[in-house]
C-alpha cells in the first residue's frame, strides 16, 4: 500500500523547494497549495466565494486573489470561510490524482496549513521543514513581492514552527540548501525502509 507523506512548513521555509526535490528523484509530489489556487477558479466555488465575501473580490467577473487575500489574511473568521469552502474541494482532489499512484511506494502531499486542515490525518508520516525567520521573510517578500507586514500577518495565521514540529515525525532545518537535501534523503530512505 502506498504511504502518504506530509509535507508541511512555514511560509517561507522552502517547503516547495524540498517538494520539487523531492519530485526529482522519481517520488509522485502533490502540491496542495497550486491545487488550491487552481480551485479558486472553478465556477462552483467562485459562486460560494461571491456567497461568502461578495462582489467586491471581482474586478470585471474575475477573481482578484489580491483582494480575498487581504480580506482573509486580516480576519481570522473570514480565513476559516474561505478554508471551509477550498479544503473540501483539495481533498476530493487529492483522493482522485491519488488513485493514479496506487502502486507506488510512497508519494508525498505538500501543504501549508497540513496540521490546520487536518490533512495530516491521512499521512503515515510527517515532515516540517524549519528555516530562520529572518530567511523566510526574505524569501517571501521576494517570491509574493509583499511589504513585510503582509508577510508577518500571513504568518500569523499558520502554526509556528514548534507547534508544527511537535506533531511530526521528522523536521528538516532549511538553512543550508545541501545539507538539507541530505537530510530529506535520509528521511525517504528511513520511510521506504520501516
Amino acid at each position: 500500500m502506498t504511504k502518504i507523506i506530509g509535507l508541511t512548513g512555514g511560509i517561507g521555509s522552502g517547503k516547495t523547494t524540498i517538494a520539487n526535490y523531492i519530485k526529482s528523484l522519481g517520488v509522485p509530489v502533490y502540491i496542495a497549495d497550486d491545487e488550491a489556487k487552481k480551485l479558486l477558479y472553478d465556477a462552483v466555488i467562485q459562486e460560494e466565494l461571491k456567497v461568502a465575501f461578495g462582489e467586491t473580490i471581482f474586478e470585471n467577473g474575475v477573481l482578484s486573489k489580491d483582494k480575498l487575500a487581504k480580506i482573509v489574511f486580516n480576519n481570522a473568521a473570514k480565513l476559516k470561510s474561505l478554508n471551509s469552502i477550498i479544503h473540501p474541494a483539495v481533498k476530493a482532489h487529492f483522493e482522485k490524482w491519488l488513485e493514479n499512484y496506487k502502486e507506488e511506494p510512497i508519494i508525498v502531499k505538500e501543504a501549508a496549513i497540513l496540521f490546520e486542515s487536518g490533512s495530516n490525518e491521512d499521512c503515515d508520516a510527517v515532515i516540517t521543514v524549519i528555516a530562520p525567520l529572518d530567511d523566510r521573510i526574505k524569501r517571501v517578500r521576494s517570491r509574493d513581492n509583499i511589504s513585510q507586514e503582509d508577510v508577518l500577518s500571513r504568518m500569523n495565521n499558520q502554526w509556528t514552527d514548534e507547534m508544527r514540529a511537535k506533531k511530526s515525525d521528522f523536521v528538516i532545518d532549511n538553512n543550508d540548501l545541501s545539507k538539507t537535501f541530505v537530510q530529506v534523503d535520509e528521511i525517504l530512505k528511513k520511510i521506504v525502509n520501516h
